[in-house]
């Protein structure tokens, strides 16, 4: 994705526009366009020191400039109060996001580039120069990195307390402002002058808007020079490793061919599949010896619903089944008295279980899982007592008062708590309570049993298996009894609740449809499509509560407790999409003139992808148009989950690449054009803070 000339030098517009990028192991980079530092996430080097937790602001910037014929051309852009300076964005004449960020500047006449990349599995960020006109006199590069040594959540303010010394070796400079943070390595090939200094008041301007501190002060401990000749190029690498035997050229030079190799697309793929596609493998990250998905950049990191609705997305679709398995034993890892952690704290305390709906979707996740793997044997071994667990710990009672009530329906929650994926609270006040039975709930907990009987079967459990298939004939008898609203044609979204049946419009109906087979009849299926179109249905995904509501919130917007209080309550979440369109296929057939219907659904999220990160998709917009993005800039399920219904649901061709096409280049791309799930290519080959 490029950007020309005029936007770059827009600065409402650069500094609207963010890039990322990841490193696998929870550490990101990210910025604007523009490149000044708006949000505190924002970092050159942001590393997990227990991957993908424990995250520290190392390096938050670079000041750089051009020397050439007596003039200084700034390469970099910083906000302060009421002014910009250095304004480096007016010299920039594009931006691209392939194979990485990429910047262009006209200095002078003098085309000078910068590019800024992650290297996956490694704690490092690479910064590269390199002049692209010929004949030029020779030019000064002066660049100054900017640190603190942070908790990636605050904020940095001048203090007496910051070491301001520095370990000197030839090409190899070494910065610890803290001790209680990892040292901050730089591998360079020009020479190094130990300046110390201050820069302060850095504007944050996304955090005022937040309602968060919105300023901060930078410790810059010195400069670097080089010279910088015609067709040349000049690197900069920042790490937390031991610098050593780095070898920056040959690392770029590999992660550029592992990029170009992944990045190839098949003649007349779908552009949004394929943009989504790419955007996948941000997410994908280590945790301890096993793998994990980020739930969000900048601020999630894994939680245990958003890895399991994102898991077919990100990993099955996408032929990465290796790391399906590893994410999934990962977390069977962690499973205690029938529950799935709902979040990994950021500080590595002891996982939270406080969810009623993260168990089901893994057992959802593992049935989808062997569906594409045919992988049996690993799934009986491991994942099967976990399953169990799940299934009767459900059965006869968890914790949160989670358990199934005469009827065959899950019950849960008490007064104040918050235990659905619709989980904002301000201090005592749940601002969409959901005690009793959700109708998400009923639908995963027949799915679960589904599974369970398909499980005991295959496994020669059948005593078990009778028992799954009594409980969900049961469940399902109750739900179709229970849960319809005659007068409004949809599904209640709690029945059983402290206030009786709850008749909010909302989305979460249409899991009933697009997880399970036949739970509803035919006509009342089209009715409930019918009103989550009509009341829920936006350009980029299904709002949270209908318009027509009196509690409805049509803006995301204001202070912490503003936009908790909006959350759910009409804002529009793109994930929806996945679910909604496999239910409209569902319920309408697989026609062609049906998913071409559905196929516009998703036409909004491709403009998107330029408007906020670029290439990725963003967690939440307003409500009421223009349905303004918000909350965090790439979310995972708001990628995976749209696509993952066009290719399972709309048939849409997409490449697939296996791990030895990534990391050899030896086999041409394979695209799967609606195939069955079992003969995607097996990949050879983890979570979040909400």
């Amino acid at each position: 994705m490029k950007i020309g000339r005029a936007e770059c030098q827009d600065l409402a517009q650069a500094l609207g526009l963010e890039w990322l990028e990841t490193n696998g192991r929870g550490g990101f980079a990210s910025g604007t366009v523009a490149g000044a530092n708006t949000r505190r996430y924002h970092a050159l080097l942001l590393t997990a020191r227990k991957p993908p937790a424990e995250r520290v602001v190392l390096v938050n910037h670079l000041e750089e400039w051009i020397d050439l014929n007596g003039r200084v051309f700034p390469l970099s852009t910083n906000l302060y109060p009421g002014t910009v300076h250095p304004a480096g964005y007016t010299y920039c004449v594009e931006f691209s996001s392939v194979p990485w960020p990429t910047w262009t500047f006209d200095c002078g006449g003098v085309t000078v580039q910068r590019e800024i990349l992650c290297v996956p599995g490694h704690d490092l960020v690479i910064v590269r120069w390199k002049s692209l006109s010929s004949g030029q006199p020779l030019m000064t590069l002066r660049v100054r990195p900017m640190l603190s040594g942070r908790d990636y959540h605050g904020t940095h303010h001048e203090n007496t307390t910051l070491s301001t010394q520095a370990a000197i070796k030839p090409e190899l400079i070494s910065w610890q402002p803290y001790p209680d943070v990892p040292a901050v390595r730089a591998i360079h090939s020009g020479e190094y002058r130990h300046e110390p200094d201050w820069f302060r008041h850095i504007q944050l301007p996304i955090e005022e808007r937040r309602g968060l501190d919105c300023e901060e002060d930078w410790w810059s401990p010195g400069e670097f020079r080089f010279e910088l000749e015609p067709g040349e190029e000049r690197t900069l690498v920042l790490t937390s490793e031991q610098g050593d035997g780095l070898d920056p050229i040959a690392i770029a030079k590999r992660e550029k061919l592992r990029r170009k190799r992944s990045d190839q697309v098949e003649p007349g793929t779908d552009t949004l599949a394929e943009s989504l596609r790419c955007a996948t493998g941000a997410y994908l990250s280590e945790r301890g010896f096993g793998k994990t998905v980020i739930a969000g950049y900048p601020w999630f990191t894994d939680w245990g619903r958003d890895t399991f609705i994102s898991l077919p997305g990100l990993c099955l679709v996408t032929g990465r089944l290796d790391s399906a398995w590893q994410i999934i034993e990962s977390f069977a890892a962690y499973v205690s008295d029938g529950m799935v952690p709902n979040r990994f704290p950021d500080a590595g305390q002891q996982p939270e279980y406080n969810t009623i709906d993260a168990s089901l979707w893994f057992i959802h996740a593992i049935g989808r899982y062997l569906d594409y793997s045919g992988d049996e044997a690993r799934v009986r071994t491991i994942t099967w007592p976990a399953v169990k667990q799940i299934l009767d710990g459900y059965r006869c009672g968890i914790r949160h008062n989670i358990h199934m009530d005469r009827d065959g329906l899950i019950v849960g929650g008490v007064i104040g708590s918050q235990l659905t994926w619709m989980d904002a609270k301000i201090g005592e006040w749940v601002v969409t309570p959901r005690q009793g039975k959700p109708v998400e709930i009923q639908a995963l907990w027949v799915r679960a049993l589904e599974i369970g009987m398909r499980l005991a079967e295959r496994f020669g459990e059948s005593a078990y298996a009778d028992r799954c298939r009594r409980l969900r004939a049961l469940a399902i008898k109750s739900f179709r009894t229970k849960f319809w609203n005659e007068a409004g044609g949809f599904l209640y979204d709690v029945i059983d609740g402290p206030e009786g049946h709850d008749a909010s419009i909302r989305p979460n109906q249409i899991y009933a449809l697009s997880l399970c087979d036949n739970l509803m009849a035919r006509e009342q299926a089209e009715q409930i499509l019918t009103v989550v179109k009509d009341h829920l249905l936006t350009p980029i995904g299904l709002r949270t509560l209908s318009p027509r509501d009196s509690r409805y919130r049509p803006r995301y917007e204001g202070g912490v407790a503003e936009r908790d209080g909006a959350y759910h309550q009409g804002t529009v979440w793109p994930f929806l999409l996945g679910p909604f369109v496999t239910a409209w296929v569902k319920t309408f057939g697989k026609s062609a003139q049906v998913k071409a219907q559905a196929r516009t659904f998703l036409n909004g999220l491709e403009t998107h992808l330029g408007e906020v990160c670029v290439g990725q998709v963003s967690e939440i917009f307003d409500g009421d148009a223009p349905h303004t993005p918000r909350g965090c800039p790439a979310q995972a399920w708001s990628v995976a989950e749209p696509l993952r219904a066009m290719i399972e649901d709309l048939d849409i061709a997409m490449t697939v690449h296996s791990a030895k096409t990534e990391r050899a280049g030896n086999r041409r791309p394979k695209v799967i054009p609606g195939e069955k799930p079992a003969k995607l290519r097996r990949e050879s080959g983890r979570k979040p803070s909400r």
